[in-house]
C-alpha cells in the first residue's frame, strides 16, 4: 500500500470546498463499478449496490439472460449489466478466480 499517496490524498479532500466535495463525492457514487473496503468483502460491485459483478456473471454463466438479471434484480439497469459485462471482459481471470474460489468453498 502507498502510504504516502493515501495521506496526499487525504490532505487534498480535507482542503476541498463544500461544493467541491460534493461533486467528488457524486461522481464517485455515480462510477457504475465501485471497489468499496468493507462492501462485499471488497469485491467490484455495481454502483452504490451490493450486487458483486461475480454474482451476475455467474448467474450469466448458468444461462440467465439480460432480462432475467433485470428481473430478479430490480434496482439495476441495462447500462449497470453493460458495465459488469464490460468491467468481466478488462478483469476475466479476476473474476473467474472469485468464482471458482466460492464453488470449491460451497463443494466442502
Amino acid at each position: 500500500m502507498n502510504t504516502q499517496l493515501v495521506n496526499s490524498l487525504v490532505q487534498i479532500i480535507e482542503s476541498l470546498t463544500p461544493e467541491e466535495r460534493a461533486l467528488l463525492f457524486e461522481r464517485l457514487s455515480s462510477q457504475p463499478i465501485q471497489v468499496t473496503a468493507g462492501v462485499c468483502g471488497g469485491q467490484p460491485r455495481i454502483r452504490n449496490t451490493r450486487i458483486p459483478v461475480w454474482t451476475l456473471v455467474a448467474f450469466r454463466k448458468q444461462g440467465a439472460d439480460d432480462e432475467e438479471l433485470l428481473r430478479n434484480y430490480p434496482t439495476l439497469s441495462k447500462s449497470d449489466l453493460s458495465a459488469a459485462w464490460a468491467y468481466y471482459e478488462q478483469y476475466r481471470e479476476e473474476v473467474d478466480s472469485v468464482i471458482a474460489a466460492l464453488d470449491e468453498d460451497g463443494d466442502d
